[in-house]
């Protein structure tokens, strides 16, 4: 039996799957359905420094192959988490990532201070797509110094796993990636969602309420395929694929492009079991063409 263990960097999981933070909430929500520990790990939901009520309704819309969102990050803040929901999941024998969020480099910093105490939580994975309100909006993860600023600020108070997670609405993704992993980053995860919008035709007004939302699902994966590949070329820490994983096929597109690990999003709305064929389906994959180590996957890509 091909052995599945990964490791990004003092990282280990147990196999290459993991779950996009936002769509498995904090893993208990799914403990009817699957065996949480059974995972290479978990990327709870968004965590802010203070509660969050997200957006009005409506905030989500389904669209052809995929689906758009502006949930806007609605959590009970990093207190929340430590005292309500923490006691609750720090027993899962799998990886716990939080998610962490903000709208200043402060309130990165501060969220992080708090989660690096956190026994049973052995990193998080920085989420920059967040819009800088100190910078008139624009997300820290479409530019190139505002994202190694907030990268290099949490690293200095966070001495756990740190990963960052890339947004995809930029010219050159891999100046973003070489920038955090210059900034300390252990490892980079990518694509964040797209942006994207639906309208009705009837009213003539947009579907969402916030008019924009993040688009995920199949239909963006080729641009994550794409955008996986670029920065797995550019960088020397691990990179974690994600964007329209649906099946073990899809994830093993993703190895080979040059991810160490994958994370399953959308898809877990679809088939809350998902992430556990797309494990079997790996070691029946490296089976079926006698191959003993899914490490063998990564960056496997044939382009000559």
């Amino acid at each position: 039996m091909g052995n599945l263990k990964v490791q990004l960097g003092e990282l280990s999981l147990s196999n290459p799957v993991m779950t996009a933070s936002g769509t498995f909430g904090y893993g208990e929500e799914y403990a009817d359905f699957i065996d949480i520990n059974a995972l290479g790990g978990i990327v709870v939901k968004g965590t802010t420094l203070h509660a969050r009520e997200g957006n009005a309704y409506p905030r989500m819309a389904e669209t052809p192959k995929g689906m758009l969102n502006a949930v806007g990050l609605q959590n009970k803040g990093v207190d929340g988490f430590i005292n309500d929901i923490y006691p609750r999941i720090k027993n899962f024998k799998t990886n716990i990532l939080v998610n962490v969020s903000g709208s200043t480099v402060e309130e990165y910093v501060e969220t992080a201070e708090k989660i690096n105490e956190l026994d049973a939580i052995p990193g998080i994975e920085l989420n920059i797509s967040c819009p800088n309100v100190k910078e008139g909006g624009m997300a820290f993860g479409t530019s190139c110094p505002s994202a190694i600023a907030v990268t290099n600020a949490v690293r200095k108070v966070y001495k756990k796993h740190l990963m960052v997670k890339l947004s995809p609405n930029v010219t050159d993704i891999t100046e973003i990636a070489k920038g955090v992993e210059g900034s300390g980053a252990d490892s980079v995860s990518l694509i964040n969602t797209l942006l994207g919008m639906a309208i009705d035709v009837n009213s003539r007004k947009p579907v969402l309420s916030t008019i924009t939302g993040g688009l995920s699902g199949p239909c963006v994966k080729p641009v994550a395929l794409r955008m996986v590949w670029q920065v797995s070329q550019a960088v020397n820490v691990p990179v974690v694929g994600m964007g329209g994983i649906a099946s073990a096929e899809d994830a093993i597109e993703f190895l080979l492009a040059g991810a160490s690990a994958i994370q399953i999003g959308t898809a877990n709305f679809i088939d809350p079991t998902i992430t556990i064929k797309v494990i079997n389906g790996i070691r029946e994959y490296l089976e079926r063409n006698q191959m003993d180590d899914v490490k063998q996957l990564t960056g496997a890509l044939i382009t000559g």
